[in-house]
């Protein structure tokens, strides 16, 4: 087992709460880690664990679990562990994972899961669907589709994500985050490989040559994930298209470090916009 054979990682750095007497990892936060990369691993799929389960009519549950320790682990050491879906059966997943420092492999390990009813926790097929996702995404295939459009197009998806975002995680009011600008702006709508909306955002005209991006939302449980990142990227090329030499928008103090990643820089002093401290930021394209 070596890091090539993963696509995905989960970095940790280990804390001392988790070192033995021994001065090395606790052999059981091995498994832990493990567990939490697999979160991580859904995030690279593009899917919300909980709504896609729910789409998809079951869940996953764990039969077995099986590590193989190689070397130690110690306090304040920086590991990746590596997951990747090595198997898919009738009703049985099984994920492989590598848990490195640097090249060396640590540990190596096992995760049968069992896709079933949550009801009666009794197994079911693995849907086509979920199947067609994992092998993608371990061919290296693209797991969203990106769309560039009008309102009456891409608005009811878009419409869903940002209530969800702006209304009911930001507390925004509905009255303000829904505006008359809709019908005239370029919406992008990025979807997972099960139709569900996962990030969007808009583009206006804010002044001859200068577009301004707006209503940027990204499903809480992906973000991290550079779905944000390629939202943003399909709007300065809408803008780009159009012939607009810039690019403005109003960023939440909170995303600025999104922002500057992305190059763009602050103007001005924030200010509070539905509540929420804001800063304008522009980037020349």
């Amino acid at each position: 087992m070596q890091r090539s054979d993963f696509r995905c990682f989960h970095r940790l750095r280990v804390r001392w709460a988790e070192v033995d007497m021994q001065k090395i990892v606790f052999n059981a936060h091995y498994l832990m880690y493990v567990d939490t990369a697999m979160m991580d691993y859904w995030r690279a799929l593009a899917l919300p664990y909980e709504a896609s389960m729910v789409a998809l009519g079951g869940d996953m549950y764990v039969k077995k679990a099986t590590l193989e320790y190689h070397a130690s682990a110690q306090l304040d050491d920086l590991l990746d562990i590596g997951v990747r879906c090595a198997r898919v059966g009738n009703s049985s997943v099984l994920f492989e994972a590598g848990i490195f420092r640097g090249e060396q492999l640590l540990v190596s390990g096992e995760l049968v899961y069992v896709f079933a009813d949550p009801a009666t926790q009794t197994s079911k097929p693995v849907p086509q669907a979920l199947r067609a996702v994992f092998a993608a995404f371990e061919a290296g295939e693209p797991m969203v589709q990106v769309r560039c459009g009008a309102w009456q197009d891409l608005g009811p998806e878009a419409a869903q994500l940002r209530e969800a975002v702006f209304v009911a995680e930001q507390r925004i009011a509905p009255d303000i985050e829904r505006d008359a600008l809709d019908p005239d702006a370029v919406h992008v709508l990025i979807a997972n490989r099960l139709g569900m909306p996962i990030a969007t955002g808009r583009l206006l005209v804010q002044a001859p040559g200068v577009g301004r991006i707006g209503r940027m939302a990204v499903d809480r449980l992906l973000r991290g994930g550079g779905w944000g990142l390629q939202a943003l990227r399909a709007l300065e090329d809408a803008a780009r298209a159009r012939g607009d030499r810039q690019v403005l928008l109003h960023a939440q103090v909170q995303a600025r470090g999104f922002y500057e990643g992305a190059g763009y820089q602050v103007q001005g002093e924030p200010w509070q916009e539905a509540g929420i401290a804001h800063l304008a930021m522009l980037r020349s394209l």
